[in-house]
């Protein structure tokens, strides 16, 4: 068991890699086969198509990262500089990124929202959902805010909420496009400034 789990194991940690540095269409299903250094059969004893594996990478990467923005978004700071160590820690991912690898990947959800979005509708709900995780979080966050004064009650919504995942998306996008991630520099700042906090 420990061996077929372990193969699987690296496809997903290969397609994941994949996916994330050049898209979903980029790539097939030999080259993740190469990477994981698994045989092409074996690869569909594990997922019926490309499509499948997709799916299951976004569930994998938004369960890693969700286990993260729990954390960070349950600690006993204020709500608004529990918000501001979650911005700042997507900026800490961009910034490691470049440092490491010299350029940057961006959110690998919000590549395939843009690539996949007119294209593939189980991919998009499977990304909808997530992305909906998320607002939901920030919103219970901004709920705490506007309970303890920090923002105005009218700014604690989902819309807001949408907004501030919004913001963090398309600054990331931005920082990708010019491979610089001083533009996120100013996400906080933007943020607070929606929030009108």
């Amino acid at each position: 068991m420990g061996r077929t789990s372990d193969a699987r194991e690296r496809i997903l940690d290969a397609a994941c890699t994949l996916i994330h540095t050049r898209g979903y269409v980029g790539i097939g299903v030999a080259e993740i086969c190469t990477k994981a250094d698994v045989r092409k059969g074996s690869f569909y004893h594990y997922f019926e198509s490309k499509q499948a594996l997709t799916l299951e990478v976004v569930d994998l990467h938004w369960q890693q990262q969700r286990a993260t923005w729990i954390a960070t978004l349950s600690t006993d700071d204020e709500p608004l500089q529990r918000l501001e160590s979650l911005l700042r820690l997507q900026i800490a991912a961009q910034r490691t990124a470049h440092d490491t690898d010299g350029h940057i990947d961006g959110c690998l959800l919000g590549n395939l929202a843009l690539e996949l979005s007119n294209q593939d509708g189980s991919v998009a709900t499977k990304l909808q959902e997530v992305f909906a995780d998320q607002i939901a979080l920030v919103a219970a966050v901004l709920a705490e805010a506007a309970a303890q004064g920090a923002i105005p009650e009218s700014n604690a919504t989902v819309e807001t909420a949408r907004g501030v995942v919004a913001q963090l998306e398309g600054l990331v996008m931005f920082a990708k496009l010019s491979n610089d991630p001083a533009m996120l520099d100013g996400l906080w700042r933007n943020t607070l400034g929606l929030l009108r906090a």
